[in-house]
C-alpha cells in the first residue's frame, strides 16, 4: 500500500488498534481516535475525541484537518448496551446513535474535502452481523443498520469523485467490547459460539485484513458492498 493517511476512529482498542497497527506495518500514516488513549504504544498521531459529544467532535476533527490531508477513513468507533426493548431507555438510544452512526457522518464530513481534491479517497464503515438481528441491541443494531445504508448512499454520491466506500460487518469477536457484554463461559456466550459455524470468535486481525483490502488500490472497482466477516454466523 502507499503511504496514505488514514484516519481511524475507535482505534485506542479492539478492531481499531488492529487495523491502525496493519495499516502502519504497511508504511502509511495512522491518526487514532478514541474517548481514551490506548495502554500502550499508538503507531501514529492520537487525538481525544468523545464522539457521543456532537460538539467536541467537531472541534476535534478541525485540529486534525488543519494538521492532516487525509486519503482514508475509517469509521470503526462502536458503543453497545445489551438491553432488551423493555429495558432500553431513550439516553442510552441517543447516546448509541451518536458514536455508531451520527459520528460516521461528521468523520465523513470532515475529511471528505481532501479526498475530493485529489480524485480518490477510500471510506470504511464498520458495522455488525447484529444487523441481522440479535436479542438485547434495539439501539446498536438500528445504528450500524443505519451505517450499512449510510455506505450504500454515500457509495452513489462520491463514486464520480473516485472515492469507494464500503462496510464490514464483523460478527463475535474477540474484544473488550464484546466479553464485557458477553463474559466467556456465560449461557449467552455459549449460544452466541454455538450458532457460528466455524466454532469460534473472531479476532481482530481478521477484521483489520479485511479494511486493509477495502482500503487498497486494489479495491479500486469495489464500492457500496457490505461484507460479512462472521465466521458463517450470517448464513448459517
Amino acid at each position: 500500500m502507499k503511504p496514505y493517511i488514514t484516519l481511524v476512529t475507535g482505534a485506542s482498542r479492539g478492531i481499531g488498534l488492529a487495523i491502525a497497527n496493519r495499516l502502519a506495518d504497511s508504511g502509511g500514516t495512522v491518526i487514532g481516535v478514541a474517548r481514551t488513549r490506548p495502554e500502550g504504544d499508538f503507531p501514529g498521531p492520537f487525538f481525544e475525541i468523545d464522539l457521543s459529544d456532537r460538539e467536541a467532535t467537531d472541534q476535534g476533527l478541525r485540529d486534525i484537518t488543519d494538521v492532516h490531508a487525509v486519503d482514508h477513513l475509517v469509521n470503526n468507533a462502536g458503543y453497545l448496551i445489551a438491553s432488551t426493548i423493555d429495558e432500553t431507555t431513550l439516553d442510552e438510544f441517543d447516546t448509541q446513535i451518536a458514536v455508531n452512526l451520527r459520528a460516521c457522518i461528521q468523520c465523513a464530513q470532515a475529511c471528505l474535502p481532501a479526498m475530493q481534491a485529489r480524485g480518490r479517497g477510500r471510506i470504511v464503515n464498520v458495522a455488525s452481523r447484529a444487523t441481522l438481528g440479535r436479542i438485547k441491541r434495539t439501539g446498536y443494531a438500528a445504528a450500524k443498520t443505519g451505517v450499512i445504508s449510510l455506505t450504500k448512499t454515500w457509495a452513489l454520491e462520491l463514486a464520480p469523485s473516485g472515492i469507494t466506500v464500503n462496510t464490514i460487518a464483523p460478527g463475535p469477536i474477540a474484544t473488550e467490547m464484546f466479553q464485557t457484554n458477553m463474559p466467556p463461559g456465560s449461557a449467552e456466550y455459549e449460544t452466541v459460539i454455538a450458532g457460528i459455524p466455524m466454532n469460534r470468535m473472531g479476532t481482530p486481525e481478521e477484521i483489520a485484513a479485511a479494511a486493509d483490502f477495502f482500503l487498497s488500490d486494489d479495491a479500486g472497482f469495489v464500492t457500496g458492498q457490505t461484507l460479512y466477516v462472521c465466521g458463517g454466523g450470517s448464513v448459517g
